[in-house]
């Protein structure tokens, strides 16, 4: 199922470096903001199947919230992150967590159609590829399964959009930018034959929002 890690380059050295600095304040800052969301985005990846890749999972705040039976994959970019994560694992008997390990989304080690679904919660916008990350949750997906997405993208226009302009500088300081459009990803969609199932507002007052996708098969 897995294949040869690929080796980070200097974008992702300086990535891991600003998460080992989150790491220790993560929980407390993200936890009760994020977990309708979290909960949302999982929901709807599990109504592919019990196989599952989590992409970006940190601290693993949303691993408990699979249904009995699944078989949960995580991976992220930080060590760091990934510590915290084994921790809730293990002190929480979450059995069917299989695996979390370091690895960049944009290079996954895992075989093509090796999942039912991906589902990435707050990740796409940070990464420095968004559509190399797409293509590779669309490599390893099964025909027929999902693409998940959790996120916060800017509206196009409306009075949203320019309540947005106002709150940009804050936004980007806790890593969520205005300026990525969920119209980006819907275009990699359109040129990749993937359907897009819906994009749902969810809490806060449908800041996150929750961008389904099938892949065809």
């Amino acid at each position: 199922m897995l294949s040869e890690p690929q080796v980070a380059g200097p974008s992702t050295v300086l990535m891991r470096k600003a998460y080992a600095r989150w790491a220790p304040v993560y929980d407390v800052v993200y936890d009760k903001l994020t977990e309708p969301a979290a909960r949302a985005a999982v929901e709807a990846a599990s109504l592919h199947g019990s196989r599952i890749l989590e992409a970006g999972v940190g601290t693993g705040l949303a691993l408990g919230y699979y249904p009995p039976g699944s078989f949960v994959c995580g991976v992220d970019l930080s060590e760091d992150m990934l510590k915290r994560a084994r921790g809730k694992v293990r002190r929480r008997g979450f059995s069917h967590v299989r695996g979390l390990q370091v690895m960049d989304v944009c290079h996954l080690g895992y075989a093509d159609e090796s999942f039912d679904a991906v589902v990435a919660q707050f990740l796409i916008t940070l990464v420095p590829d968004p559509e190399a990350a797409l293509s590779e949750f669309l490599r390893v997906v099964r025909p027929g399964g999902g693409i998940v997405l959790a996120n916060h993208f800017g509206q196009d226009d409306g009075p949203l959009a320019r309540v947005e302009e106002i709150v940009a500088p804050l936004c980007t300081k806790i890593g969520w930018s205005s300026d990525f459009k969920a119209s980006r990803i819907e275009a990699w969609a359109r040129r990749n034959g993937v359907e897009v199932q819906g994009l749902k507002p969810t809490f806060p007052g449908g800041f996150f929002k929750i961008l389904r996708m099938r892949k065809a098969g």
